[in-house]
């Protein structure tokens, strides 16, 4: 059987590796280990933090090696997961179409995700639980004729517990992530190999041989028939460059900044993540309960329990880059209005609810999406393959994006890697 190796296990890696499976021998490669979820309590990240120790947001690695963060030079953090499960194990498990951008060049994943629907449990049901301050937020965006919507979670809402740990690694099972596609395309023969980066890809002619992994201070290559490079919008962009490809200078991060205030007992903290979403031009607004502003920003120095947010998300310019360990991204014009955008009817909404302008704080500038770099164009929406690609090369991650979606990712990304699947089965 044809051997095919798969370069990460998130939404797009595991999506792909479950598809191959069967048409190939697959390897599915994961450059971390298997997720742990976040065990630490907030009352204790409360006295780490008053002890001074909490200062910079890369060092949550020691606290939560499931999450890497970085820093672009205008200080923007950068976050991806790193593990089994990729960013899925960390995100809050939406699962909505973000193919706007895809249908613009005729690319039609209508098939993909209705496949998707039958696998993967989403439903609204959470909404039953929500707290009382996430009710009278969302009876306020109504009332703001701002059309909030709950929004749809992947998982079986059964099984929460409400207990806010979305994007720590829920504990209960019930938000569903990419180990459960990795699980599968092991259950049906594929291999998975962790602690293993890839550090590039071997070329003859117009086809790949192989990949070159890390294994602690070895190296090793790995044959291949096809390569699958699924290592995320940060990730697969640097593979490319270390073997000869070059990308486009159009890295998107999708910016978050979060606008909070001091809410007796908002329970925030233990309540679903992005419960429901204010979709706007060029931007989102949804409650979240910011975990690393609450780690690591000075200014968030309310409880836990009385900390109540509102997220603003944005659809950025294409105008940066990665390259090594270096992430290159500055806000344009334009994104900077869209924060503001954003930020501004946040405070509306606060003093609506009734808090003071002045009293409300601002979180850490943060991004968590990135892609773009080697974008779908009308040419490549039959094949999903790049010509500078040697011809059994494909992306199946974010770095395919045209731009960026300003929303939360995972379902497309996932569409798009079963239609990359499907491509190479049939190839």
């Amino acid at each position: 059987m044809r051997k095919a190796i798969v370069v990460g296990t998130g939404a797009g890696g595991a999506t792909v590796a479950r598809e191959l499976q069967g048409n190939f021998d697959v390897t599915m490669l994961e450059a971390g280990s298997e997720f742990r979820p976040f065990s630490l309590s907030l009352p204790m990240i409360g006295q780490l933090k008053r002890t001074g120790l909490l200062r910079d947001e890369r060092a949550i690695r020691f606290l939560f090696p499931a999450m890497n963060v970085g820093r672009t030079r205008e200080r923007m953090v950068l976050v991806n997961g790193i593990g089994v499960g990729g960013t899925t194990t960390i995100a809050t498990g939406n699962g909505i179409r973000a193919d706007g951008a895809l249908k613009n060049i005729g690319i039609n994943l209508d098939p993909e995700f209705a496949a998707l629907e039958s696998e993967v449990p989403v439903s609204t049901a959470h909404q039953r639980w929500w707290r009382p301050a996430t009710i009278r937020l969302f009876e306020i965006c109504q009332e703001m004729n701002l059309a909030p919507l709950p929004m749809p979670k992947m998982g079986d809402m059964q099984r929460c517990i409400n207990c806010g740990h979305c994007v720590l690694g829920c504990p209960r099972g019930a938000k569903w992530d990419s180990r459960r596609f990795v699980d599968s395309a092991r259950a049906a023969g594929a291999t998975l190999v962790t602690g293993s980066p890839v550090e590039r890809v071997v070329f003859s002619g117009s086809r790949a041989l192989g990949v070159i992994v890390r294994k602690g201070l070895r190296k090793r290559f790995i044959r291949a028939d096809l390569v699958v490079l699924a290592a995320g919008g940060f990730g697969t962009p640097v593979i490319l460059e270390n073997s000869g490809v070059e990308c486009e200078k159009r890295l998107f991060v999708d910016p978050v900044l979060c606008v909070a205030a001091n809410w007796r007992g908002a329970m925030q903290n233990k309540d679903i993540s992005m419960p429901f979403v204010v979709q706007r031009d060029g931007f989102i607004i949804s409650p979240y309960f910011d975990y690393l502003s609450f780690f690591f920003n000075r200014d968030w120095r309310f409880p836990a329990d009385d900390t109540l947010g509102l997220m603003v998300k944005i659809a950025d310019d294409p105008s940066g880059s990665v390259s090594g360990t270096r992430v290159e991204k500055v806000l344009t014009e334009q994104d900077t209005d869209r924060l503001n955008t954003g930020v501004d009817v946040c405070r509306d909404i606060f003093e609506r609810l009734g808090v003071r302008r002045q009293d409300l704080i601002l979180g850490t500038k943060n991004a968590g999406h990135p892609g773009g770099m080697l974008p779908l164009t009308r040419r490549e929406a039959e094949t999903f393959h790049n010509q500078s690609l040697p011809e059994n090369l494909y992306i199946a991650d974010a770095t395919l994006f045209p731009t960026s979606p300003g929303n939360p990712p995972i379902l497309t990304i996932m569409a798009m890697a079963k239609r990359v699947g499907s491509i190479c089965s049939r190839n």
